[in-house]
């Protein structure tokens, strides 16, 4: 008799190889290619794309990453595998093995369900690590995952996590990770819960995610026993003219101190882990801002990572699907 294998993989979305501009471009290129993450006519953004962004991006993007390179490489990538080696451990003992992926860039899912096939696999959990579901994100690793395996002649049991923004053991470990930093450090006067930004139509579309974000906030400053005063949501990282979803971080950052509030911590429940968009333009660049307006004291408190608390909450994710 054949003993059924399971595999968990792990899906982030992908870094540059390397801090430079070449990698960057390769990267950029691959992942603003994706129809999930433009939503624009494919002749049309080719030239957009390949004549205006390519050429000078990359080179921009070349600097702020270099700001968060260490000797470890990319924190969004050595972070996600830390994660993964943790979850690896305390499943070893049931059979289940555990990988992880990146949407754009290395390791690829295709092949790490390759990986898979060849340890004789034939049941597989796919957890995107993007808390909140969107269709630029979530349905994007989908969308990569099914092009692999659709070349398959034999397609294994599948169950796919789209979202896990209510989880209860999430939202306790997001807010266990505040008040630890509190406790640490000093509460300021306001916390300020950034997500990344997304193009307002999307929403009208019919991309849950403003309301799965809205709905973790929500509920991470309902566990901290906030009142509605001393916590907002804003969305960062905006890109392009195009109106995106609303208020901006930045915006509220820079207004802040002209209303009394000098004093802001800062928290990105939609990172797993920390990357570029957290590391480079939250804990530096805004800070910045904030500060040059007229803020006084800007704490980042960091995403979850690979702490024991995360690999708890991604366990128990499993589980529940695993039964």
């Amino acid at each position: 008799m054949t003993t059924k294998k399971t595999g968990v993989l792990l899906v982030n979305l992908g870094s540059p190889t390397k801090p430079t501009t070449a990698a960057v471009r390769r990267f950029l290129k691959e992942f603003l290619w994706d129809p999930r993450v433009v939503n624009l006519p494919r002749p049309l953004w080719w030239l957009i794309l390949n004549f205006f962004v390519l050429p000078t991006r990359p080179r921009r993007s070349f600097l702020a990453y270099r700001k968060v390179w260490d000797e470890k490489g990319s924190p969004l990538i050595y972070l996600t595998r830390q994660l993964r080696e943790k979850v690896a451990a305390r499943l070893a003992a049931q059979g289940i093995g555990v990988r992880d992926a990146m949407r754009y860039g290395e390791p690829t899912i295709a092949e790490q369900l390759r990986a898979f096939k060849e340890e004789g696999v034939d049941s597989l959990v796919i957890l995107p690590l993007y808390p909140q579901y969107s269709s630029t994100t979530t349905a994007s690793v989908f969308d990569a995952v099914a092009d692999e395996l659709k070349q398959w002649r034999h397609i294994p049991k599948i169950r796919f996590i789209s979202d896990y923004y209510g989880d209860p053991g999430y939202i306790a470990a997001v807010a266990k990770s505040i008040e630890h930093n509190w406790h640490l450090r000093g509460r300021q006067q306001l916390l300020l819960m950034s997500f990344h930004g997304l193009p307002e139509v999307l929403s009208k579309w019919g991309d849950p995610y403003f309301e799965h974000c809205r709905q973790t906030a929500a509920s991470i400053a309902k566990q901290l026993a906030l009142q509605e005063h001393e916590w907002r949501m804003v969305f960062q990282s905006r890109f392009g003219k195009a109106e995106w979803l609303k208020p901006y971080c930045l915006d509220t950052l820079q207004a802040l101190p002209g209303q009394g509030i000098k004093t802001v911590d800062m928290v990105c429940p939609g990172f797993a882990v920390d990357c570029l968009e957290t590391l480079e333009e939250i804990a530096i660049a805004n800070k910045e801002e904030f500060i040059k307006a007229g803020g006084s004291a800007y704490h980042y408190i960091p995403a979850l990572n690979d702490s024991d608390a995360h690999a708890d909450v991604i366990i128990n994710l499993l589980e529940q699907k695993l039964g």
